[in-house]
């Protein structure tokens, strides 16, 4: 147990873990991905994501907690990413 905790704390896995997450969520809501493809789109969400709050262009109504939070904006931007692709494949 101990050897995962330790995997935890390296910012790059929590990074994958979130975007995966953040990815299936968003293949949820709009259709479509794989497993590489929610990784990669919920990665990029989760740095437009994060971007859009330090602008101060993204708040959130509510408080889930740490891990929560960055779920519900990367989830957000991996919205938004998914949404321009397709604009963008037109």
């Amino acid at each position: 147990m101990d050897q995962v905790l330790i995997y935890l704390e390296n910012p790059w896995v929590i990074m994958a873990i979130n975007g995966l997450i953040a990815g299936y969520l968003a293949g949820l809501l709009l259709g479509g991905g794989g497993l590489i493809r929610n990784l990669v789109v919920g990665v990029i969400g989760a740095v437009l994501g994060g971007s859009l709050v330090q602008m101060g262009l993204l708040q959130l109504p509510f408080d889930l907690g740490t891990w929560g939070n960055q779920i519900v904006v990367s989830t957000i931007g991996a919205v938004i990413i998914v949404i321009i692709a397709r604009i963008i494949a037109r």
